[in-house]
């Protein structure tokens, strides 16, 4: 009984006339369709991994929430971690962003503790080349939370991984200065809140 090839799968994704191998041949090895890139390991997440869903998302309180719904401002999120997991939650909250359609270059991370790894590596190589990327805009940017020189970005996410309650205090309201549209702090709850209240 002669053997029958197996039809290739067609996704509908993929453009091009919809044709079954004739018997006896082989299907073509199917080639990359360009389109938007795929969404790269961020720095700091080592391979690929699935989409985690979403965090709980708390709306810290701010002077905002008692202005009318039209009040200008950015939107404050809250996603609660620990000093030592700040990074990873906002690496995380990072992934959400861009997989929900916003731009790399429209995102600015700032830690308020020791710097990012991505931070730590680019610096290596000077920071004339470090603040070229940030000027350049065309990726997600890490820096301090103090850095004067970072820019505003229509989304700042915030990873309070250590510092004072006073550099703290100060890089909160830093923060929201800079953020168009959304600031993500990622954080302890009560620590977060007290010094939102205090300093914003």
């Amino acid at each position: 009984m002669p053997l029958i090839p197996e039809e290739p799968q067609i996704h509908e994704s993929v453009p091009g006339p919809r044709t079954v191998p004739a018997a006896g041949r082989t299907a073509p090895t199917p080639r990359p369709v360009p389109g938007p890139r795929p969404a790269a390991p961020r720095p700091g997440n080592p391979g690929a991994r699935p989409v985690p869903a979403p965090p709980d998302r708390r709306t810290a309180p701010g002077p905002e929430d008692a202005a009318p719904a039209s009040a200008p401002g950015p939107q404050i999120q809250l996603i609660p971690a620990s000093a030592e997991g700040a990074l990873d939650a906002a690496d995380e909250a990072v992934d959400l962003l861009l997989d929900s359609g916003r731009g790399p270059g429209e995102i600015l991370v700032l830690t308020t503790g020791g710097p990012h790894p991505w931070a730590a590596h680019e610096l290596s190589f000077g920071e004339a080349s470090y603040w070229a990327q940030h000027d350049a805009a065309d990726d997600v940017f890490y820096a301090d939370a103090m850095a004067d020189r970072a820019a505003a970005r229509p989304v700042v996410v915030v990873a309070v991984n250590g510092g004072a309650d006073a550099e703290v205090t100060r890089a909160l309201p830093a923060a929201l200065t800079r953020a168009g549209a959304l600031l993500v702090v990622c954080g302890d709850p009560q620590r977060v809140n007290a010094l939102l209240s205090v300093g914003v």
